[in-house]
């Protein structure tokens, strides 16, 4: 797909891209410039405290194995973050 970047290096980019991807307005993209090219990563930000909590979960199952969990939706689920 050819799209052309506007003045202040504005850039739309094409509805059918952003509906494969789930993207909507606020979602947060990584900019990455690597080998002459520019890659736009999605990406999700937690705020530090669930980080915390997720960091004492993940501690909580390997210290005890029983406590694992099968995938990390379970997990997100467990934390009410899903």
């Amino acid at each position: 797909m050819l799209i052309e970047m506007r003045t202040r290096s504005q850039i739309t980019l094409p509805s059918e891209i952003l509906k494969n991807l789930g993207l909507r307005p606020g979602d947060k993209l990584e900019v990455i410039e690597k080998d002459g090219g520019i890659f736009l990563c999605p990406v999700v930000i937690y705020p530090k405290k669930e980080i915390e909590r997720i960091a004492e979960l993940i501690r909580d199952a390997e210290a005890e194995p029983s406590k694992a969990y099968e995938s990390i939706e379970n997990m997100f689920k467990d934390l009410g973050l899903s």
